[in-house]
């Protein structure tokens, strides 16, 4: 771990996904990592006790505006989606200037991400999916053992990579998802992201929950990263249309909504951050 001398640096903590404040996925942002080594990054996120903390330094490529490194309690993430928003949302609010008018190009582990912003919600292009395609037989069981459903529930599947290595399974309705009550040790070390449609009429089109391995199984609240691979998932294979509006954290008691559209040969995926801690960390 880093032995310099602990010193003064800016940290806000952040909502991400939802329009009122506490009620999407905390972000713990730390608005200048330079000096901070892994080690020391990895602890302090572990001690934030959030789903992802990260940290803001200069950009190495040119045509970024910052780099990002975004890190879990236990490992370091090459992209992740809310922290995307969260990160762009507290460099804008800090006083960051794009080098591009409408967008803010990050840098991190997986490449270049455009975020556009228009004084509103943000929205990242998804990037592209490294990994994508239908699950084995044997992945196909685990999943359905892990999720408590019997394969005839399971309307389609597949790995959405994106960084994260994502499973999604599509169900036939939102309440199908919403009951679901997972397995942990049955899921073992798979992401599983699972999704379905709304009825016509609610105030969103597809609901989703997102559930991560370790110790306890974890759900998170809202999930850009996933959010992401559907997208293209469902807009690829005429399940959704070029623009719906997703929710996710209703068992959790939050309402998460993330706004996906597609255009100009991306698929944008975005929604409102609120800042709720303004301060500064010793580190």
């Amino acid at each position: 771990m880093n032995r310099t001398i602990p010193r003064s640096r800016p940290f806000h903590q952040v909502d991400v996904f939802s329009p009122q404040a506490y009620r999407g996925n905390p972000l713990a942002v730390v608005l200048d990592g330079r000096g901070l080594d892994t080690a020391t990054m990895q602890h302090f996120a572990n001690w934030t006790n959030l789903s992802e903390t990260t940290f803001l330094l200069p950009p190495e490529d040119s045509r970024a505006d910052y780099r990002v490194r975004i890190f879990t309690g236990s490992e370091e993430f090459p992209f992740a989606g809310h922290p995307t928003l969260g990160s762009a949302h507290t460099w804008l609010e800090a006083g960051g200037v794009p080098r591009t008018d409408g967008y803010v190009v990050q840098e991190c582990g997986a490449g270049l991400v455009r975020i556009k912003h228009d004084g509103g919600r943000l929205a990242f292009a998804a990037p592209p999916l490294t990994r994508f395609g239908a699950l084995g037989e044997q992945e196909r069981q685990q999943v359905a053992e892990g999720l408590g459903l019997a394969a005839g529930d399971i309307v389609d599947s597949s790995w959405l990579v994106n960084g994260p290595e994502w499973i999604g399974v599509l169900l036939e309705s939102a309440e199908q998802v919403l009951a679901i009550d997972p397995d942990t040790a049955a899921l073992g070390n798979l992401k599983v992201g699972v999704l379905a449609p709304h009825e016509p009429g609610a105030d969103a089109d597809f609901e989703v929950r997102t559930f991560l391995p370790g110790e306890a199984l974890v759900e998170d609240p809202v999930t850009g990263s996933f959010n992401a691979g559907a997208a293209q998932w469902l807009i690829g294979s005429g399940r959704a249309p070029e623009c719906y509006v997703a929710s996710q954290g209703t068992v959790l008691g939050r309402s998460g909504r993330i706004h996906v559209e597609a255009g100009g040969g991306d698929i944008w995926v975005g929604g409102h951050s609120t800042t709720c801690i303004k301060g500064s960390v010793l580190l």
